[in-house]
C-alpha cells in the first residue's frame, strides 16, 4: 500500500559551505518544475539535513558542497538517515571541480543517488539535471505496517509519513487514520495560530517562541506546522518557513511544512489532520503558521485555539488598520522588525485600532495585547513579553494543560538552545 505525492525535496548546503548560489538556482529549477522544495539555506549540519527530510518525508535532499570535505559529509549525512530507518530517501549533490569523478562514483556506491559533475551540466544543461533529478527522485510513500501504533508511540517518520498518507486523499487513508483521529479528539493539546503578511517575521517570532517554550518546559514536546502556497503555474512550492527556524532540532520538537496545493488559500486543507496527528503523537502544543496574508483574511482564527497576528510598522496610513479584519480577531498582535522608522507611532495606532474594535477604550495601554518584537534581535524583551502574552492566553483556555510560566521581566536568560 502506498501513497502518491508530489516530489518533495529538501535543500541545502553542506556545513562550512557559503556558497549558495548555485544551491539557490537549482531550488528555483525545482520549483519551476513542479516540486515542493523545502529550503534550509547554507551551512546546514548533516544532522540537521536528516531531522528536515525526516519530518519533511521528503523523496530526497540535494546539496552543493564546495568546501571540499564532501566525502565525509555525504558518507555521514547517508548513515545518519539509515539509522533511522529513512533508507528512501534519496541524496542528490553537486560541487562543480571540487568533486571529482572519481569521488562521484565513490559516492554512488556507498548509497548517493549522484553526484552531478560539470560534464552533466554541458551534456544536461540546468533544466535537463533538475529533470533527471525529481525523475530520479519520485517514489510512491509506502504506508508502514502498524503505523497507527507508530504515530501514538512517538516515532516522527511515522507521523510524518501519516502526514502524508492524510495530504494524498488516497481511499485508505481514512481507514488508518479514523483511530488516531478519535484518539486525538479525547485529548486537550493547545493550538495557537500564527498569520500575518508575507515577510512581516511570522517564522522568526514561531522560532522565538519555540526556544522559549522549550526552555520554560524542558519535558514537554512542541509541534510546528507551517504552511506556504503552492505556486499556481506549476504547481511547485518554496517551502522556505524552516530556514528560520534556530530551535527546533532534537526530540522535543517536530515541524512539518505543508503546501497550499491550491491557489488563493493561507492555510492548507490538511492543516486540521496534521494538527490532530500531532495530537495523537503526543505533542502537548502546537504552532500553526500561515502563509501571508492579505487584509481580509482570518481562515486562522477557526483552525486554532489562540491566534496571534504578526505585522510591520509598514502597513500605510492608519486609515488601513480598519480594514484588517484580524485585529477584530486576534487574541494577541505582534508589530516585528519594530527597529525600524515609525514603529513608536505603529505601536500607538494598534493599540488605539484594538481598542476600538473592541470597544474597550478606558484599557490602559500596558493592558492591550500588542507588542513591539525584534525577532531578530537576540534576548529581544518585546517578543520575551510577546510569548509571555500568548502563553497566559493559553494557560487561560487551557488550565490544567500546561504550567505557569516563568516571569523573566521581560527579557529572557541564556540557554544553549540559542
Amino acid at each position: 500500500m502506498s501513497t502518491p505525492s508530489p516530489v518533495r525535496i529538501v535543500t541545502a548546503t553542506s556545513l562550512f559551505d557559503g556558497h549558495d548560489a548555485s544551491i539557490n538556482i537549482m531550488r528555483r529549477i525545482l520549483q519551476a518544475h513542479g516540486a515542493e522544495v523545502i529550503h534550509l539555506g547554507h551551512d546546514r549540519s548533516a544532522a540537521s539535513i536528516a531531522q528536515a527530510a525526516v519530518d519533511e518525508d521528503a523523496h530526497a535532499v540535494a546539496i552543493t558542497s564546495y568546501q571540499g570535505g564532501h566525502m565525509e559529509f555525504f558518507r555521514y549525512l547517508r548513515r545518519l538517515l539509515d539509522d533511522v530507518g529513512a533508507t528512501d530517501v534519496k541524496i542528490f549533490g553537486g560541487g562543480g571541480g571540487t568533486i571529482l569523478p572519481s569521488e562521484g562514483d565513490d559516492l554512488a556506491s556507498e548509497g548517493v543517488a549522484r553526484i552531478y559533475s560539470p560534464d552533466d551540466g554541458r551534456t544536461l544543461g540546468l533544466e535537463g539535471m533538475i529533470d533527471d533529478l525529481i525523475d530520479n527522485a519520485r517514489s510512491d510513500r509506502p504506508v508502514f505496517d502498524g503505523l497507527a501504533d507508530l504515530v501514538r508511540s512517538g516515532d516522527r517518520r511515522a507521523l510524518a509519513r501519516a502526514i502524508t498518507l492524510a495530504e494524498s486523499g488516497a481511499p485508505e487513508a481514512d481507514e488508518i487514520l479514523a483511530p488516531l483521529r478519535a484518539e486525538a479528539a479525547e485529548r486537550i493539546v493547545p493550538v495557537v495560530g500564527f498569520t500575518g503578511t508575507g515577510g512581516a517575521g511570522k517564522s522568526s517570532i514561531v522560532d522565538e517562541l519555540v526556544l522559549r517554550f522549550r526552555r520554560d518546559f524542558p519535558s514537554d514536546r512542541i509541534a510546528v506546522v507551517s504552511v506556504d502556497p503552492s505556486r499556481r503555474r506549476s504547481g511547485g512550492a518554496l517551502l522556505g518557513d524552516r530556514i528560520r527556524m534556530n530551535a527546533i532540532d532534537g526530540d522535543g520538537c517536530f515541524m512539518r511544512s505543508l503546501a497550499t496545493r491550491q491557489a488563493n488559500l493561507s492555510v492548507s486543507p490538511y492543516v486540521a489532520d496534521a494538527v490532530t496527528l500531532a495530537m495523537a503523537a503526543g505533542y502537548q502544543l502546537v504552532l500553526l503558521e500561515t502563509s501571508g496574508i492579505g487584509q481580509s483574511d482570518t481562515q486562522i482564527v477557526d483552525a486554532s485555539d489562540v491566534s496571534v497576528y504578526v505585522m510591520t510598522p509598514e502597513y500605510g496610513a492608519a486609515t488601513q488598520l480598519e480594514k484588517i479584519d484580524m485585529l477584530d480577531f486576534a487574541d494577541v498582535i505582534a508589530i516585528n522588525k519594530a527597529d525600524r522608522l515609525g514603529a513608536d507611532d505603529a505601536l500607538r495606532d494598534v493599540r488605539k485600532q484594538y481598542k476600538r474594535n473592541r470597544k474597550v477604550f478606558d484599557l490602559p495601554d500596558d493592558r492591550v495585547p500588542v507588542y513591539a518584537t525584534v525577532a531578530s534581535r537576540f534576548n529581544d524583551a518585546g517578543t520575551q513579553r510577546l510569548y509571555e502574552s500568548v502563553m497566559g492566553v493559553v494557560a487561560e483556555r487551557f488550565p490544567d494543560v500546561l504550567g505557569s510560566v516563568p516571569h523573566h521581566g521581560g527579557r529572557p536568560t541564556t540557554d544553549p538552545l540559542i
